[in-house]
């Protein structure tokens, strides 16, 4: 077995990868889909929207592979816990975060939807083909449904995402490295954390649902704080929600797909409760916020506060179990 040090710095290199390789994917695959002539409005709702997601995607390959099924399944609910509590959570409290009037007509019905199909996928502690295929299925289908409803509302060339400059040729090499770069750090990165896990007597889900799952969210976590720090935060609710409903329909259905597998039961009683409990704060907060002020609506410092304070609360719940 590898040394502890060897098998921590196979983690940090591999995050560092994902981070790297998912915003060379993402622009490459946005410039290629341009010169093949998508449109910006389908592009950033479709390509940028799973690129944000990519790398807790290769991730769950890469853990699928290697047999190590529960550490995709922590990733994803972890990642989920890590982007209400700790993202929301900390940008909050630097300053209020804007929700708009949308959210409880679209996104969040959405991710409701979609958390509760996750506790009836989760509740018998397995993960079948049939059950990863569906929530691809559900993916695509919810993907077709929001890109005709923003071309219907905002037009089909509304600029929802910015794409570079990028010639074809540059765009189909970068998108090259960016995956192949991808698919080396996911490697590196469930080799390290599984010899980790292994070293320190500890299941891989745990280490997915920590390590792994905050190390993905970081990336999300550095860039809400910063744009709150310059005042650019409308869209941070709105991003959280989109990456979380990703999160469920697209990495959770990986492992059943490459490699159907049983789970601890604690996978579904504290993990996925969790994520329900924190998924049903954070709805309360947006309809609340609304209600109270149709127009000028936000998540304050108070809410903030509880989004991380529940966070933390779910570690020590980890940590006793």
């Amino acid at each position: 077995m590898p040394e502890v040090w060897q098998a921590a710095l196979a983690l940090l290199a591999g995050l560092a990868g994902l981070v790297w390789g998912a915003d060379r994917f993402v622009a490459g695959s946005a410039a290629l889909a341009l010169r093949l002539g998508l449109s910006k409005l389908v592009i950033g709702l479709t390509i940028v929207s799973l690129g944000t997601s990519a790398p807790e995607i290769m991730i769950a390959v890469s853990a699928a592979q290697r047999g190590a099924g529960e550490l995709a399944i922590g990733n994803a609910l972890g990642s989920n816990l890590a982007n209400i509590g700790l993202v929301l959570g900390a940008t909050a409290l630097i300053a209020p975060l804007p929700v708009q009037r949308h959210l409880l007509g679209q996104e969040i019905p959405a991710l409701l939807a979609v958390t509760v199909l996750a506790g009836f996928v989760l509740r018998d502690a397995r993960l079948t083909a049939g059950e990863g295929f569906f929530l691809i299925a559900l993916l695509l289908l919810l993907l077709w449904m929001t890109v005709r409803l923003k071309k219907r509302r905002h037009g089909s060339e509304e600029e929802d995402v910015e794409i570079r400059d990028y010639t074809a040729s540059r765009g189909f090499l970068w998108f090259g490295i960016g995956l192949a770069a991808l698919l080396a750090s996911a490697d590196i990165l469930v080799w390290g954390a599984s010899h980790l896990a292994a070293a320190a007597g500890i299941s891989p889900l745990v280490i997915g649902l920590t390590v792994v799952a905050v190390g993905t969210s970081l990336p999300e976590l550095a860039a809400s704080v910063a744009s709150a720090l310059k005042g650019h935060f409308d869209l941070a609710i709105g991003n959280v929600v989109g990456s979380n409903v990703v999160n469920i329909l697209a990495v959770m259905a990986v492992p059943g797909i490459i490699a159907p597998l049983y789970m601890q039961p604690v996978v579904f009683q504290r993990d996925y409760l969790a994520m329900l409990a924190m998924t049903l704060l954070l709805v309360s907060a947006v309809a609340t916020s609304l209600w109270r002020r149709p127009y000028g609506a936000r998540i304050g410092r108070r809410i903030g506060a509880l989004l991380l304070g529940s966070y933390g609360a779910y570690y020590w719940l980890l940590l006793q179990t």
